[in-house]
């Protein structure tokens, strides 16, 4: 197997809800594709984030994102209203925050310490 590309399917309950949520809080502006009615994707670090709406949302999965500075996200989404777990410190290798979408749908920021 080589894949080419990654998609992360995200089940939500109201996708004009959901895709106002994300293009707030990852800054992004309309989606790059839509494919089909009930369907929207943006490319996020090279990633196909897909939000699919469907009658009852969240998973078990997390969609984890890789940021230069997960401290200044903590403060900006904060910022926005959104409820966040806080910033734990996994010594010399990872800070990282989690926090959830309107359907429960776990996401995640980090911050790599092994990079210079």
């Amino acid at each position: 197997m080589k894949p080419t590309s990654v998609t992360v399917g995200v089940p939500v309950t109201d996708l004009a809800a959901a895709r106002q949520w994300y293009e707030r809080v990852f800054e992004l502006p309309a989606p790059d594709l839509e494919p089909v009615p009930g369907v929207a994707e943006y490319v996020v670090c090279g990633a196909w984030l897909q939000l699919m709406e469907v009658e009852r949302g969240g998973g078990p999965w997390v969609f984890r994102l890789e940021v230069p500075d997960v401290a200044a996200e903590h403060e900006r989404l904060t910022a926005l209203g959104l409820t966040l777990g806080e910033i734990v410190e996994v010594e010399g290798l990872i800070d990282f925050f989690e926090f959830a979408d309107p359907d429960g749908n776990q996401l995640s920021l980090y911050t790599d310490k092994t990079k210079p």
